[in-house]
């Protein structure tokens, strides 16, 4: 299993840290900005056609859960059952800016903000 480091690249589009996913530490995943195959993710999509390293660096909504690829039913029945924070993950992202996001996130070894 791969070790947790402190990696921007590894801060996925929505917010959620890579680096610390259980199925990325096993070489499962590539992680969100390497998975090429994740033509499904329209947050994905949208931050490469927009050039934006993660949903913190919209300038199209005032705050993420305006945007409906964003906050929609999935992403909330999956923030539910993995008991993650997208949402909270962005606002800390836009607070303390992607680096400070992923030291924070390796150093708790999660992918989220807790719930």
């Amino acid at each position: 299993m791969a070790s947790n480091v402190a990696d921007p690249k590894l801060v996925a589009f929505c917010g959620l840290y890579c680096g610390a996913c259980r199925k990325y530490q096993r070489g499962k995943c590539p992680g969100c900005a390497g998975n090429t195959g994740a033509t499904w993710c329209k947050i994905r999509a949208c931050c490469l056609e927009n050039h934006y390293l993660t949903c913190a660096d919209c300038t199209q909504y005032a705050d993420v859960t305006e945007c409906g690829k964003y906050n929609n039913f999935i992403a909330k029945l999956f923030g539910l059952i993995f008991r993650s924070n997208r949402k909270a993950c962005i606002y800390r992202i836009k607070a303390i800016g992607v680096d400070q996001f992923a030291a924070e996130m390796a150093a708790k070894n999660t992918p989220s903000v807790r719930r």
